[in-house]
C-alpha cells in the first residue's frame, strides 16, 4: 500500500454511522431533485397536443380564455374544414348572478366568442351555440358527442388552450372513445411558455389544475364538481 494512502473503505468506517446515512440521504434527495426538476421542466410541454386536421362535422370552440380559442377555430374555418363552428356556453356563476341583481351588464363568454368568429371572417349563419349550459370539461365533451349523434358527424375538431389540450383528449377517450373522433388542437396564439410555466402564477396555475385534472380522469373521475356553488 501506497504510504499515506487510505485501504478502501477505511475513510467510510471511521465516520459515525449517522454521518454516513447523512451522506446517502443527502445522495438520494440531490439524486431525486435532479429528476423532478427534470419532469417538471418537460410536463409544461407534455401538456401541449394536437392532431392533425382534417375535414369534419364542425370546429368547436371550448368556454374560456376568449379570443384565443375563437381566434384558431376562425382559421380553421376559413381552411374550409369544417362548415360550422360550434360554442358551448357555460352555466352562470354567482359572480354573474350578483351583477344581474345589480342591474350590471355584463358579456358571456360564448357572445364574446361569436364576435370574434364573425370579426374574423365567419358567417353568422355558420356559428351556433350548444343548447345545455356547461361546469366543466366532461359536461362539454358529454354535450358536443350528443350533438353529433343528433347530426349524424362521425368527427369534429375541438379547440381549447396549450395546457389544457392533452386533458381535452383524454376526456373525449374516456367518456367518448375512438367514435365519433375528436380532433384536438390548441390556440397557437394563446400565451403561454411552456418550458418555464413555473416563472408566473398564470402558468403554474394551469399546469397544476391540468395535472390534477388529468390524475382524476385516469381515476375515473371520482372527484366531481360541486354544481350547488352556481
Amino acid at each position: 500500500m501506497r504510504e499515506g494512502a487510505w485501504p478502501r473503505g477505511a475513510l467510510s468506517a471511521r465516520l459515525p454511522r449517522w454521518i454516513r446515512r447523512a451522506l446517502v440521504l443527502a445522495a438520494l434527495l440531490g439524486s431525486g431533485t435532479v429528476l423532478l426538476w427534470s419532469g417538471a421542466s418537460g410536463i409544461g410541454e407534455w401538456l401541449m397536443v394536437a392532431d392533425a386536421l382534417e375535414p369534419a362535422k364542425a370546429v368547436v370552440v371550448l368556454s374560456g380564455r376568449v379570443p384565443f380559442r375563437a381566434m384558431e377555430a376562425a382559421s380553421i374555418y376559413r381552411e374550409g374544414l369544417a362548415p360550422e363552428v360550434w360554442l358551448t356556453r357555460e352555466v352562470v356563476g354567482p359572480e354573474e348572478q350578483a351583477l344581474d341583481r345589480l342591474g350590471v351588464p355584463f358579456v358571456r363568454g360564448d357572445a364574446s366568442n361569436r364576435a370574434v368568429l364573425e370579426r374574423l371572417g365567419v358567417k353568422p349563419e355558420a356559428i351556433r351555440v350548444l343548447a345545455g349550459g356547461v361546469w366543466n370539461t366532461v359536461d362539454e365533451m358529454r354535450l358536443i358527442a350528443a350533438e353529433l349523434g343528433r347530426g349524424g358527424g362521425d368527427r369534429v375538431i375541438i379547440v381549447t388552450s396549450k395546457a389544457h389540450s392533452r386533458r381535452v383528449r383524454a376526456t373525449w377517450a374516456a367518456l367518448v372513445g375512438a367514435s365519433p373522433k375528436a380532433i384536438i388542437r390548441y390556440a397557437q396564439e394563446e400565451p403561454y411558455d411552456a418550458r418555464r410555466w413555473w416563472r408566473n402564477t398564470r402558468d403554474a396555475l394551469d399546469v397544476s389544475r391540468e395535472a390534477f385534472g388529468l390524475m382524476n380522469v385516469w381515476a375515473g373521475f371520482p372527484v366531481r364538481p360541486d354544481r350547488s356553488q352556481r
